[in-house]
């Protein structure tokens, strides 16, 4: 090997070593020093419920945080594992490179302008092991294409297995590969890669069928906007643009959707760049698309933008200075958080840890329930290390895996301190004020609850006509491993069943059944029937209906599945 190539080589190596050691120190120092984003706290919580699936995502993300967490429990050790994935994925991004005679130190641009790397080069959701398993897949993959083996096949089906309990994404990575290349489907292998991968999968399969596919209602109805907003399709590409570089996220684009296709392996890369961000952005005429979703497509886009730096060198004289610009500006916004500098909308992941304390020293022992959401409940729950603080799933809230974990069934008959973000009429007695905001808090005793109760009408779109007495038969099925019964007799807070229209304002109209759903009785997994006559809204027009029942001085859980209701 000439002098020359073997400098070059050596060279490469030290830009790419350095880059790393660089880019691992500042995720460290940051992973340790910026408070847990909520949803972090949030799968921490998985972590703490090992199970084959969650209300919202597969559970690779809980191994993630479980490794970490059983070494050390503070920010850094949750996201340890990301931290170090995420210098591996760069070297492997580097190693599937080296086939096309890349630029080391384009690479590192590339890389280093991405601000979707930085936000997910420390932080723990289930984008972090998605991106990780799909460059691992990408590097197995180069060489399946390559040389068609038993042992490649067998490793991509445990990879895309990974890829699966990662983030259910992990479908339009597979499915924009097959498309890409048809012919893998007359190779004996290819059906060992499916095979292996669906029966490694069938566990989180079950643990959904167990659970009446919580993930699949949630993603695919529940989560569709109401209406439909503009907003939602023209600020997706704009989100896009910003995330691969808030300068130069455009240009990289362009570059990377202009490679010159050459082989089999660039032609995946580009269908999978591609056809994701086109995924989301028809996904956006269904509902908002959060930028991060397409992070999977990142892993092939850097890769294209690399090779086409190699195919076409020749780049214009302004591409240097803006790159470094817009690295700068990523580093300054980084260190601006480490420093503990409240930037946008990263305000609301300041000064929760005081909050978090705070509560728990109003508290005590006692259990706290929360009236807003997953994301404070789960925020006081990892800065105390306890499993006490719980959200109430009310039905003007979206269901989560609150509805799910055994916490409800520990606060029944409990006192325990109710956290609100407003004041409530003889409930809220004291207030927590904090840099992060104030709260309102009051006890509540005997709490009494049924967030887990089923109610099934046997319907998910009905239509009847306007102001009609119409009676549900409905079956009401108890999930707790122990006898419940709905009587309001001795009982300190009361219970109702009731029927929830509500219209495109979000504004419930509300009808209460009669006492004889106070007769109720059921033992542990016991389920009966029982009539519900109603009254169909006297306007005209689509409604959402759901069964709710309600315990004082709670708002109503959300009980039955959302019926799409016309009232005609």
């Amino acid at each position: 090997m000439p002098d020359s190539t073997l400098n070059t080589s050596y060279q490469s190596k030290k830009i790419i070593w350095y880059f790393l050691l660089g880019w691992t120190i500042l995720n460290i120092i940051q992973g340790y020093a910026f408070e847990l984003h909520a949803d972090e706290a949030y799968y921490w919580l998985y972590s703490r419920f090992l199970d084959w699936g969650y209300f919202d995502h597969p559970p690779m993300v809980a191994l993630f945080i479980r490794f970490g967490d059983s070494i050390m429990h503070n920010e850094l050790g949750l996201r340890i594992l990301t931290i170090t994935v995420s210098t591996a994925s760069i070297y492997i991004l580097w190693l599937i490179l080296k086939k096309y005679n890349a630029n080391a130190k384009l690479f590192v641009i590339v890389i280093a302008c991405m601000f979707m790397c930085h936000m997910y080069g420390f932080t723990t959701t289930p984008d972090s092991p998605l991106f990780f398993f799909a460059v691992v897949f990408y590097y197995f993959y180069q060489k399946y294409i390559e040389r068609d083996t038993w042992l490649l096949a067998f490793i991509l089906g445990v990879v895309i297995a990974c890829l699966l309990y990662s983030k259910y994404h992990a479908i339009l990575l597979i499915g924009f590969t097959v498309l890409s290349n048809i012919k893998l489907l007359k190779r004996p292998s290819f059906w060992l890669i499916v095979v292996l991968a669906s029966v490694l999968f069938i566990p989180h399969i079950l643990w959904q069928a167990h659970h009446n596919f919580p993930s699949l209602n949630y993603h695919l109805s529940e989560r569709s906007a109401e209406k439909y907003h503009p907003e939602f399709t023209y600020l997706f590409p704009l989100g896009q643009i910003l995330m691969a570089g808030p300068l130069i996220g455009w240009f990289l684009f362009y570059k990377g959707f202009t490679a010159k296709i050459t082989d089999g392996f660039i032609r995946c890369l580009m269908v999978n760049s591609i056809g994701t961000p086109i995924f989301f952005l028809i996904s956006s005429f269904r509902g908002e698309v959060q930028p991060q979703w397409t992070y999977i497509a990142f892993a092939p886009l850097i890769l294209l933008i690399v090779i086409n730096f190699a195919q076409k060198p020749n780049l214009p004289k302004w591409f240097y200075p803006v790159a470094y610009a817009n690295i700068a500006i990523i580093v300054c916004v980084r260190v601006a958080l480490i420093s503990g500098i409240p930037i946008g909308r990263l305000q609301s992941q300041f000064g929760f840890k005081q909050w978090a304390y705070a509560v728990k020293q109003r508290a005590g022992d006692n259990y706290v329930v929360f009236n807003e959401g997953f994301q404070n409940p789960s925020k006081y729950d990892y800065y105390n290390n306890t499993l006490k603080g719980f959200s109430y799933d009310d039905r003007y809230y979206r269901g989560t895996q609150f509805d799910i974990w055994p916490i409800e069934d520990s606060i029944q008959h409990k006192r325990v301190l109710y956290v609100l973000t407003f004041k409530a009429p003889r409930l809220t007695t004291d207030s927590i004020k904090v840099p992060a905001g104030t709260w309102y808090t009051g006890w509540v005793n005997d709490v009494r609850t049924y967030q887990k109760v089923t109610v099934d009408n046997g319907n998910y779109k009905m239509s009847l006509p306007a102001g009609q007495k119409h009676t549900f038969d409905l079956v009401i099925k108890n999930p707790y491993p122990i006898a419940i019964n709905f009587s309001n007799k001795n009982q300190l807070h009361h219970a109702f069943l009731e029927a929830c229209f509500f219209d495109e304002k979000g504004d419930a109209k509300i009808q209460q059944a009669d006492t004889t759903f106070n007769n109720i009785a059921l033992k542990s997994g016991q389920g009966t029937h029982y009539k519900f006559t109603i009254v169909t809204p006297k306007l005209k027009g689509q409604y959402e209906l759901m069964f709710s029942i309600r315990t004082e001085p709670f708002n109503g859980s959300k009980n039955s599945r959302i019926v799409k209701f016309t009232a005609e």
